[in-house]
C-alpha cells in the first residue's frame, strides 16, 4: 500500500490587513482617501437661442442648457455642496475670430452674469476662456493666412475676453487654448482693470486626446484638422510638468490636467510638483465609455462612477471636473 505524505500544517499568518476590512464602518473608517462634494465641479453647457434642454446624444444625462435650465442645474449644485461650475458656451453664430466670446451680450458672459446673481457665494462661477466654441474653423485661436493658429495674436484676444468675463462677474477663469504665455497675459490684463481677485485656474497640461470627441458634440464644434501643434503630445510626461509649472510661475492658481483617466501618472507628477492646488477633467469621453458599458449591463454604473472619481483624487487630484458631479455628491451623502 502506498503511503501518501502528511501535509505540513498550516501557519496561521501573523499579520491579517483583512481585519481592517471586516465591516463597512471599519473600512470607512481607515479610508485613506475620500471625495468630497466639495472637490467636485460641475462642466455646464449653455447654448444661445435655445426653448428647452438639448440632449447631447453621446453624453447620456447631459444637456445643452436653455438660461432657465442653466439656472435650475447651478442652483441644485449649490444646494448639494459642489465646490463650483465651468460654463462654456454655445453660440448661434461664428466668426474667423471668434467675436461673440468678447461681446457682453454673448452667450457665455450672459451666463455668468445669471449664474453668480442666482448662486452669489456658494458656487465657484467658472468660465472656459477659449475661442474654439465661437470660432468657425473650431480652432482655440486667431490662424494665420495659411491657415496656422497665431500664438500671439491669439492671446491679444484671451485678454480681452478675459476682461469681458471678470466684468460679467466670473470668480475664475479657465485659459484652456494651450497658447504659450496665455498666463501671464490673462493676469496682466485682469491686474490692469482691477480685476485682482479673480482667479485663473490653468489648463496646464491638456492632451491631443481622443477622448474629446463627445465634447464637441455638446459644444456643436467646427473645428476642421486637429490641435496638435498646441494640446500636448499624449506621449509625454515631463512636459505636462513642465507646463504646469510654467503656469504657475506666470501666476496660476490652480493648474489642471485634462483629460484625467488616461493621465493619472501626470496628475501625480504635477501634484509633486507644484505647490498650488491641481485639478483634473474626467471628460467627455471617460463619462462616454462609462455610461455605455453601464447600458449594457456590462458593469455596477453607481459603484463605478465612485471608484472612478476616487482614482482620480488619489493620483493627486484636489479638485474634479465631471459631469457626474451632481451626480456624485448625492451618491456620497448615502
Amino acid at each position: 500500500m502506498t503511503e501518501h505524505p502528511v501535509p505540513a500544517p498550516v501557519v496561521p499568518p501573523l499579520v491579517r490587513p483583512r481585519r481592517l476590512r471586516t465591516t463597512p464602518a471599519l473600512r470607512r473608517m481607515v479610508a485613506e482617501q475620500q471625495v468630497q462634494a466639495r472637490q467636485l465641479v460641475l462642466p455646464v453647457f449653455i447654448r444661445e437661442g435655445l426653448t428647452e434642454p438639448k440632449p447631447v446624444s453621446s453624453m447620456p444625462g447631459v444637456v445643452q442648457h436653455t438660461r432657465d435650465s442653466l439656472l435650475a442645474a447651478v442652483s441644485e449644485a449649490a444646494e448639494l455642496g459642489l465646490g463650483g461650475v465651468m460654463l462654456f458656451g454655445v453660440p448661434e453664430t461664428k466668426d474667423a475670430t471668434g467675436s461673440g466670446a468678447l461681446d457682453p451680450s454673448g452667450v457665455l458672459n450672459l451666463a455668468i452674469t445669471d449664474v453668480v446673481a442666482e448662486v452669489g457665494d456658494a458656487l465657484t462661477v467658472m468660465s472656459d476662456l477659449c475661442l474654439d466654441e465661437f470660432t468657425d474653423h473650431g480652432h482655440c485661436g486667431v490662424l494665420t493666412a495659411d491657415g496656422r493658429v497665431d500664438n500671439d495674436q491669439t492671446l491679444t484676444a484671451y485678454a480681452d475676453m478675459a476682461r469681458a468675463q471678470a466684468h460679467a462677474g466670473v470668480d475664475m477663469v479657465g485659459p484652456s487654448g494651450m497658447m504659450d504665455g496665455q498666463v501671464r497675459v490673462i493676469r496682466d490684463a485682469l491686474d490692469a482693470f482691477e480685476h485682482t481677485d479673480v482667479g485663473i485656474l490653468a489648463y496646464s497640461a491638456k492632451y491631443a486626446s481622443a477622448f474629446f470627441g463627445p465634447f464637441r458634440e455638446a459644444v456643436d464644434s467646427s473645428l476642421v484638422g486637429d490641435r496638435r501643434t498646441y494640446q500636448q503630445d499624449p506621449a509625454n510626461a515631463r512636459e505636462g510638468v513642465r507646463e504646469a509649472l510654467l503656469d504657475v510661475a506666470e501666476g496660476a492658481d490652480m493648474v489642471m490636467v485634462k483629460p484625467a483617466l488616461p493621465y493619472l501618472d501626470v496628475v501625480r507628477r504635477v501634484r509633486e510638483a507644484v505647490e498650488v492646488p491641481v485639478a483634473a477633467y474626467n471628460v467627455s469621453g471617460e463619462y462616454a465609455q462609462l455610461e455605455a458599458a453601464a447600458e449594457r449591463g456590462w458593469i455596477d454604473r453607481e459603484a463605478a462612477i465612485l471608484e472612478t472619481l476616487t482614482s482620480i483624487h488619489r493620483a493627486g487630484a484636489d479638485v474634479i471636473l465631471t459631469y457626474w458631479a451632481s451626480e456624485a455628491a448625492r451618491l456620497l451623502a448615502l
